[in-house]
């Protein structure tokens, strides 16, 4: 690898992982290191349910297995959301991008995913749409009342 793609990944503020075609941690940068808690010499050669919340994980592994059996993502584009799980047992809510990995034959190796938390994004809208709610049923309230 280059020296200006190696900076890139490495120095990259959004999480960069690749994982294998069995869901195995090969490569993970400072980003992911900052996000998730683990350094990479944790998380490289273990399992991508470190970071996958437990009760996400067999839905997870049956899309994942079954993306790398048949080579076709319905995720091509655009972001993907879905909580993730940090060191210290702490939810985080991520959207994150992914990248199929082929050899030179074609054949599937793994996948590249770049993320980013927005916790606070959706606790913001959250709250908004809580407001939202609140401020209908007043109006609603009131518009009873008047009739």
């Amino acid at each position: 690898m280059d020296k200006f793609m190696e900076q890139l990944l490495d120095n990259a503020p959004d999480a960069i992982l690749i994982s294998d075609k069995e869901g195995m941690i090969r490569f993970w940068n400072r980003g992911a290191e900052l996000l998730f808690g683990h350094t990479a010499s944790e998380a490289v050669g273990q399992s991508l349910d470190l970071i996958i919340p437990e009760n996400l994980r067999a839905r997870h592994w049956e899309g994942y297995r079954r993306v790398m059996a048949s080579g076709e993502t319905k995720y091509k584009t655009g972001l993907l959301s879905s909580p993730g799980l940090r060191k210290d047992g702490s939810k985080i809510s991520l959207e994150f991008s992914m990248v199929l990995l082929r050899d030179d034959a074609g054949a599937m190796q793994g996948c590249a995913s770049i993320l980013r938390d927005v916790t606070t994004h959706w606790q913001k809208e959250k709250e908004l749409r809580e407001q939202l709610t609140s401020c209908e049923k007043k109006l609603a309230a009131a518009m009873s009342y008047v009739a």
